[in-house]
């Protein structure tokens, strides 16, 4: 899976005439934590039923269109793919926010990820 992919899936929808902007977030690993030290990669677990939970829920926000997640499991190296969001809806006041926020909560309440670190 690709954010192109998301994109493309989301414009072929019968309703995309009424969407006016597709945002998205590609989530990467980086080669440093947070607080600087180095690290080798991380490792990724997702709650599948709390997934489907908050896209259902960011699904019905105001204007939302289309919002379509896709999240990577496992050993991940530095520069992979961790998390895609696309939302796709009217205005960007509407579309900015669930994008946002939807990033937000997969990362608190939807995956659990151990980082490994250089020596």
């Amino acid at each position: 899976m690709n954010l192109q992919k998301m994109v493309d899936s989301i414009k072929i929808r019968p309703d995309f005439d009424k969407v006016g902007m597709i945002a998205c977030h590609d989530g990467v690993v980086r080669a440093t934590s947070r607080d600087g030290r180095k690290v080798e990669g991380l490792s990724v677990e997702v709650d599948r039923d709390a997934l489907e939970r908050i896209v259902r829920e960011m699904r019905n926000r105001t204007g939302i269109i289309e919002l379509a997640v896709h999240l990577f499991e496992g050993y991940r190296r530095i520069g992979d793919d961790v998390m895609l969001v696309a939302v796709a809806g009217d205005i960007r006041e509407n579309v900015f926010p669930v994008l946002e926020e939807t990033v937000e909560r997969l990362k608190k309440e939807v995956t659990r990820k151990e980082e490994y670190f250089l020596d």
